[in-house]
């Protein structure tokens, strides 16, 4: 239970797109978009591109903001101090990004300064999982144009000996500590009802100690993010449940058995056997978060998951976490059914056998990092057997399914395939 606990943790601590301004930011959100590189490095391919799905969950002291996330240890007036970890990307060609698999979750620490409302001074320090560090020091603010909302940045970059040694000079012995400049903007555009536009331009400037590096052409690269996203609707004014009906938190149990089949096999109900009977348990907690979307009758929740896969004669025990956003329909006739659907992120302390003997037959390295989605249906149990006590309860279905977006993206490692687990489930609503 302490490994699985850590597995936990560690997914949620290793969840910015953009960081977090002074503003309040919307309370939850989801997207997706694509992400536009330059590769500095002396290669003939000059750019690299993402398909790269965000995921936005403020609360007190944990936030969740698109692929950051941390916890306030202190705030207090103009200080904040938090603990956080920020996806940081390896920027090469597609094509060695299977094997190579840089992309780092970072650990880090943020003292920020509000010297005034909208404004915001950050000192940063991280580093990777090898003790190679580096830092920021950030000033931004925000700026809003009715439906338009910018934060503009600038920013130093320093970066150790070691760091710009492992990721700029790859390990030739002539890295040197390095000290550059950032300066960009984020948008968010509201275009209507939960629709918005977000995007992000920035970019960086080598100094001295790497930008001279044989291993580079270009001491000067851009960054870009363009994409769709849903967000509180600013119409609502803050009242996000409109449902006597919709009720708080939720806890969900499931079990589930392996299948080799893909997704499309599974929804058209037919899937093959898992010849070794894997097996997973699963827990989920649901943190609700609207009952209305486009204006439909739709509740969405945040819902971190702790994941237990058994061992068999063909794999060890392994743990998986999970967070994500989940959404439900629900149908009042001849009793309450729901269809559900959640996008998140996954992540496994070892690769299961029936996602690593699908990837590795086809010669691909697996990656730790899925994409993660679920697909449910159930029954509210209170109005099958006539009972007030099983109320708000329900019983289902679901697929849990790892996945990497067809090799669009070098966060999943640039891999084509995943798992699928059928899964079984009580859920209950407290």
């Amino acid at each position: 239970m302490k490994k699985l606990m850590g597995t936990v943790a560690l997914l949620c601590s290793s969840l910015a797109w953009a960081v977090p301004g002074s503003a309040p930011q919307p309370d939850w959100g989801i997207a997706i978009g694509m992400r536009y590189a330059d590769i500095p490095y002396d290669t003939e391919v000059d750019q690299v591109a993402d398909i790269v799905p965000l995921m936005f969950f403020h609360g007190e002291e944990f936030y969740l903001h698109g692929l950051e996330a941390g916890y306030h240890l202190w705030q207090q007036d103009q200080h904040q101090t938090t603990l956080f970890s920020r996806f940081r990307f390896f920027d090469i060609p597609r094509e060695f990004q299977n094997d190579i698999q840089e992309d780092s979750f970072d650990l880090g620490g943020r003292y920020r300064y509000i010297p005034q409302p909208g404004h915001f001074i950050d000192t940063e320090l991280l580093s990777n999982s090898h003790g190679r560090s580096y830092g920021h020091l950030r000033y931004g603010f925000d700026a809003d144009y009715g439906s338009l909302t910018l934060q503009p940045k600038v920013q130093l970059d320093w970066r150790s000996r070691e760091f710009v040694e492992h990721y700029y000079a790859l390990n030739t012995g002539r890295g040197r500590s390095d000290i550059g400049v950032s300066a960009g903007v984020d948008l968010s555009w509201h275009l209507i009802s939960n629709l918005y536009f977000i995007g992000k331009l920035e970019g960086s400037m080598l100094g001295e100690g790497a930008g001279d590096l044989p291993t580079l052409d270009k001491r000067f690269t851009l960054e870009s993010y363009a994409g769709i996203a849903f967000f509180p609707n600013p119409d609502s004014k803050g009242v996000y449940f409109t449902r006597d009906q919709f009720k708080g938190h939720y806890l969900r149990v499931a079990h589930g058995w392996a299948t080799p089949s893909n997704l499309g096999e599974i929804l058209n109900f037919d899937w093959e056997k898992d010849p070794y009977n894997n097996q997973l348990t699963s827990v989920f907690y649901g943190i609700p978060l609207t009952d209305t979307l486009f204006g439909l009758p739709i509740d969405l929740y945040f819902t971190p998951g702790a994941v237990y896969h058994h061992s068999s004669e063909v794999q060890k025990t392994s743990y998986e976490g999970v967070v994500a956003i989940k959404a439900y329909y629900t149908i009042d006739w001849p009793l309450r059914w729901r269809f559900g659907v959640a996008e998140g992120l996954s992540y496994v302390s070892r690769p299961t056998y029936i996602e690593r003997s699908e990837l590795e037959e086809k010669g691909y390295r697996p990656s730790k990092l899925m994409n993660y989605l679920d697909f449910s249906f159930d029954l509210n149990l209170g109005d099958l057997f006539q009972s007030a006590a099983l109320e708000q309860v329900w019983f289902g279905w679901s697929i849990h399914h790892r996945s990497s977006i067809f090799e669009s993206s070098s966060a999943f490692g640039r891999i084509k395939g995943g798992s699928n687990y059928n899964t079984l489930y009580l859920q209950w609503h407290f």
